[in-house]
């Protein structure tokens, strides 16, 4: 992605609106923008926050080529003025983000960007589109690594990705959400994440007989052979030649790291628990159980139900296109304007629908544990220069139904600013830490949630809540518009 110039990766109105304030008003007007999702995908009780450091190499190489300039002047909408701007454009503002791999709720800004509106307003398309596609497969591998119980997830669905984009950064999103790895080479050497996979039924099927096949993959594979089982007949020919060739291996003291077969067909709780009982009694108990075939969480969740004796999932198409929920929904809102005296006046949106009435302001967010067992209770969002003390008594509300109020005691619970400076004044201040260590982050994070908010069926909601000082803001602005 860094080799790539994506300045024009953005919607037409974001360059009109651009040449529209560098005509009309003050081009170097500070504004903040947020850039947050309204819901949970697939129903989750949370989401997975990915794809920051794309968004950072975005805007490291923020620039006009000498062919995009030209480009544009063909269109006929921009003057030689404004293009003249553009070509010497850079970013020079400010991004606040939420590190990846943390979880995230609704509404939570993901992303703070302080910049002058020009700059703010073009970079909305091409973060959108980053965090709402990365977002949104981490948070489904998330789900399905949840319904597998502590398995392993491999994520096998470059092929049915939408584009090589989309199979390269799912790849990255399904592993910083729990995935043990991806076929996806290209994926492997980018982000250094282990490369998994068997072979295909054509594998089989080029050589004489399935037995031979078998053979001749645990003679390339000694150490790592999973055969797949399924091409003829899985239990009356696949089975037991593989249970002959994994006979072979052992009488000729080959000891392979890992062994066992895939099923990628058929009723894989009948199949597989049929298929343990061979093994077992071949004297083959550590013999692996692989499965593929259109898994889901779901499909998951009613097999462990049913006893399947399978220990690895490989999880394809309905894991790389999120497929029951297509689309994250995340949007970028302008929050704040900068006046004359350096201050921030807060901007709100209003509209009939009340899920898509902002939260003005220049804001941060503090996630909230209660300090004996570090578990979250609450996120608050706040003004940025709200300071609070964990040694005193904190009460927190419902913002849509103020009523419902939780108060805890001094000393009984701890604070973390969720927020982070990734740019300040145009250069990047962050360093992105590897997959690896933003999977284990991941995986730390979603300990401290309750078992509540994790099944996949019903989650318990964990509350968003908003400081006294920003409700009362709030709620001033939207008098103030009503009358």
């Amino acid at each position: 992605m860094s080799e790539r110039n994506l300045t024009l990766l953005t919607d037409l109105y974001e360059l009109t609106m651009m040449q529209g304030y560098f005509h009309a008003k003050d081009a170097n007007e500070t504004v903040i923008f947020d850039a947050f999702y309204r819901t949970n995908p697939d129903g989750n009780g949370f989401a997975i926050t990915a794809g920051l450091e794309q968004v950072v190499e975005y805007i490291e190489n923020l620039h006009f080529d000498k062919e995009d300039i030209d480009y544009l002047r063909t269109t006929g909408l921009f003057g030689e003025d404004f293009l003249e701007y553009l070509s010497t454009f850079k970013f020079t503002g400010d991004i606040y983000a939420i590190p990846e791999g943390t979880v995230i709720f609704p509404r939570e800004p993901m992303v703070k960007v302080i910049a002058p509106i020009m700059e703010a307003q073009l970079v909305e398309t091409a973060i959108l589109t980053i965090l709402n596609h990365q977002c949104l497969i981490a948070t489904k591998a998330s789900r399905v690594v949840y319904a597998a119980q502590g398995d392993g997830i491999m994520e096998f669905g470059l092929r049915r990705a939408q584009g090589p984009d989309a199979g390269l950064y799912g790849a990255r999103a399904a592993v910083i959400g729990g995935c043990v790895g991806t076929s996806n080479v290209l994926a492997g050497e980018m982000f250094d994440v282990p490369i998994m996979g068997t072979h295909a039924h054509s594998w089989i099927m080029t050589f004489k007989d399935e037995y031979t096949a078998f053979k001749e993959y645990a003679r390339l594979y000694p150490d790592a052979c999973t055969l797949l089982v399924d091409t003829y007949d899985t239990l009356k020919s696949g089975v037991p030649n593989a249970i002959r060739v994994f006979t072979e291996m052992r009488d000729a003291g080959i000891k392979p790291k890992s062994y066992g077969i895939r099923l990628d067909s058929g009723d894989l709780a009948y199949l597989s628990k049929k298929a343990r009982k061979m093994l077992d009694d071949a004297g083959f108990q550590d013999a692996v159980i692989a499965a593929s075939n259109d898994l889901d969480e779901f499909l998951i969740h009613d097999l462990k139900m049913q006893g399947a004796a399978i220990s690895s999932w490989g999880v394809g198409t309905n894991l790389i296109t999120s497929k029951d929920c297509p689309s994250f929904g995340g949007v970028y809102k302008l929050a704040a304007i900068q006046n004359a005296d350096g201050e921030f006046q807060p901007k709100i949106k209003i509209s009939e629908n009340i899920e898509k009435i902002t939260n003005p302001g220049n804001k941060t967010i503090y996630r909230i544990y209660d300090k004996e067992t570090g578990m979250l209770r609450a996120d608050l969002i706040c003004f940025a220069d709200e300071t609070f003390n964990t040694e005193e008594e904190l009460l927190l509300f419902d913002p849509n139904a103020t009523w419902k109020k939780t108060l805890l005691p001094g000393g009984t619970y701890t604070m973390r600013e969720l927020l982070v400076p990734i740019f300040q004044h145009g250069e990047c201040k962050y360093e992105s830490p590897s997959v690896k260590e933003i999977a284990e982050f991941c995986r730390q994070e979603k300990e401290t949630l309750w078992d509540e908010t994790k099944r996949l069926f019903n989650p318990h909601k964990v509350y968003v809540d908003l400081s006294q000082k920003l409700y009362d803001t709030k709620t001033k602005l939207l008098n103030e518009a009503h009358h």
